[in-house]
Order: structure tokens, then C-alpha cells, then sequence
């Protein structure tokens, strides 16, 4: 009971110290994007940097918010899964953070004029700082030896536990509703992922003026692949929602939707670089832009695919994320 009690408090201590980093980098964030006139000075506005920070001040709000949502039905039944997920998405969350102050710091080592807005650099030390702390605080509460592999609760269930007390109907929220979304779990998060692309797509036409749709169209083609390749990583981590284990079909689809919507980002962060590293200078056209970034991703997804389809055996697993 007592070694219960002080993985609770450990588990706790590391979920409370990862939201506080968190909200500071999202708060410093914000901040930074409203003053126009000191963003652009911001060593760490131009790509590869800003589609890293981009990322994780897109998905660290998410993250913080559902764990914030499951405190409230934290000591329903369940508690160990409950623990273990939440502890791996405050993980999730502060290794993102951690990522983005990578790119941060890059950035300002290799700026000339990085003296010149000594504000910006106190925000990044003392965020650093947390997420030292949040991060010393994970590794403590990870989970302990001959504890359950296999999760039979998840974040799914709470939400719908949580939903009990809104005026929703229960037929939103019952175990046929939770039943139905379990098996339709891929459409879920690609659904998500489109809804979050469209209005990333729409806040950037309306904050840089954009007018090319074919430009707006790359950007929610980008922003909804990389976010379904997340939602299936961050699920298989944290057990947002678990499902049945995965057959061939399934887990070549899914491997190709991961590859190819993190090769998609990592292409349209590196792709100025990366030519230039072959003697070909940055884009200045859409079609060369999408070509690279969303042909490379399309291209890796698959031969993922193909890879896992000729190579793999069914799966005879039970459940998984």
C-alpha cells in the first residue's frame, strides 16, 4: 500500500511538473507570435526551427488539456492503466516541449545577433529549467517492474466516464458509442487530424494573406498528414484509445500514414537545406514544394507499406494501442 501510495505521489509530482513546463512554453509562445515586430527577429522563426516549434505549440495544448479533462475522473476505477497512460502522455508532451527548445537553442547558437533580445533567452532558460525538472521527475515515476503490459482502460472510456456529467445524450456516450469509436479509431484520428489541418490551413490564408489555393491546399495536405502520424504514435505510447490487436493490412496502413506524414514534415522543415546541400538552391514554387515534401512522404509511405504487406505475419496479439 505504501509503495502504491508513493507511485501515486511520484506520478502526480511528474504529470503537474510536465503541464507547468508546458503551459509556460505554450504562454511564451503566444506571447512571442503577438509582437509582430519582435517575431521576425527571432533567430528561431525560419525553418528547420519553426516547423518543430510549430508542432509542439500545435499538439502541446492538446496534450495538456486531455490530461487536465482525465484529473477529473482520476481516482475512478482503473487507477494503474490511468497512471501509467497519463505519465506517458505528460512524457509525450514534455519531450515535444524539450524537441522545440532544442530547435530554439540551435537557433540562437548559430544567430550573430542572439545578444541583441536578451528576454526571448531568459524565457528559453527558465523553460529549459522546467523541463529538466519534468523530465527528472518522468524517469522517477516510470512504471515499475512486473506491472500490466496490456491496458484495459484508456483515455476513451474516461472521456465518455467524464461526458456523464454534461447534459449530452447518453447515447453519445455510452459503452455502444465508446464500442463503436474503438473500432473506427483510424478514422477518428484522421478525421481530427483533417479538422485540425482545415483550420491551420484557414488561421495561416488569414494570417499571412495567403491567396494561392493551391498553396492552402498544400499546407492542410501537410499539417492533417503529420498530425495522423502523431495521433497513431502518441496512441501507441499514452492508449488513448486501445483496440483490438492490428492485422497485416492494418499495421502496413498505419506504419505508411506514420512514415510518410513524419517524412512530410521533416521534408518541408529541411527542405531548403537539403538542396542546398546538393548545390540547388531554396524553393520559390508550389508544385516544387509539393512535389518535394508531399512526393517524398507519399513515396516512403509506400514503400512502407509494401516492406511490412510482403513481409509480415498476421498478428496474433490480443489488444494494443
Amino acid at each position: 500500500m505504501e509503495a502504491s501510495y508513493r507511485r501515486g505521489r511520484a506520478a502526480g509530482a511528474a504529470i503537474g511538473a510536465s503541464l507547468v513546463a508546458g503551459g509556460v512554453f505554450v504562454a511564451l509562445t503566444v506571447l512571442a507570435d503577438q509582437d509582430v515586430a519582435g517575431r521576425a527577429a527571432l533567430p528561431w522563426r525560419a525553418d528547420p526551427y519553426h516547423t518543430a516549434i510549430g508542432l509542439a505549440e500545435l499538439v502541446v495544448p492538446a496534450l495538456a488539456l486531455a490530461i487536465v479533462v482525465r484529473l477529473f475522473v482520476w481516482r475512478a476505477p482503473g487507477g494503474p492503466d490511468r497512471a501509467q497512460q497519463t505519465v506517458r502522455a505528460a512524457g509525450t508532451m514534455t519531450a515535444l516541449v524539450g524537441a522545440a527548445l532544442a530547435f530554439e537553442w540551435a537557433a540562437v547558437i548559430g544567430a550573430t545577433d542572439a545578444g541583441r533580445h536578451p528576454a526571448p533567452l531568459v524565457g528559453l532558460g527558465v523553460t529549459s529549467l522546467l523541463v529538466a525538472v519534468a523530465t527528472v521527475l518522468l524517469v522517477r515515476s516510470r512504471r515499475p517492474a512486473g506491472a500490466a503490459r496490456r491496458w484495459r482502460r484508456d483515455w476513451l472510456g474516461d472521456a465518455a466516464l467524464a461526458c456523464r456529467w454534461t447534459p449530452l445524450p447518453r447515447s453519445w456516450t455510452g459503452p455502444p458509442a465508446v464500442d463503436a469509436v474503438r473500432r473506427h479509431a483510424l478514422a477518428l484520428f484522421v478525421g481530427a487530424s483533417g479538422l485540425a489541418g482545415a483550420a491551420l490551413a484557414g488561421a495561416q490564408s488569414i494570417g499571412e494573406q495567403l491567396t494561392d489555393p493551391l498553396l492552402i491546399g498544400w499546407y492542410f495536405v501537410v499539417a492533417t498528414a503529420s498530425l495522423t502520424a502523431f495521433c497513431l504514435v502518441g496512441n501507441a505510447v499514452a492508449g488513448f484509445v486501445v483496440r483490438p490487436a492490428p492485422g497485416r493490412v492494418r499495421r502496413a496502413v498505419e506504419a505508411a500514414l506514420v512514415t510518410g506524414g513524419s517524412t512530410s514534415l521533416l521534408a518541408v522543415a529541411f527542405r531548403d537545406p537539403a538542396r542546398a546541400a546538393v548545390g540547388l538552391g531554396p524553393v520559390t514554387s508550389v508544385p516544387t514544394m509539393a512535389w518535394l515534401t508531399l512526393g517524398t512522404g507519399l513515396g516512403v509511405a509506400v514503400l512502407t507499406a509494401a516492406a511490412l504487406l510482403l513481409r509480415t505475419p498476421e498478428s496474433t496479439g490480443k489488444a494494443t494501442g
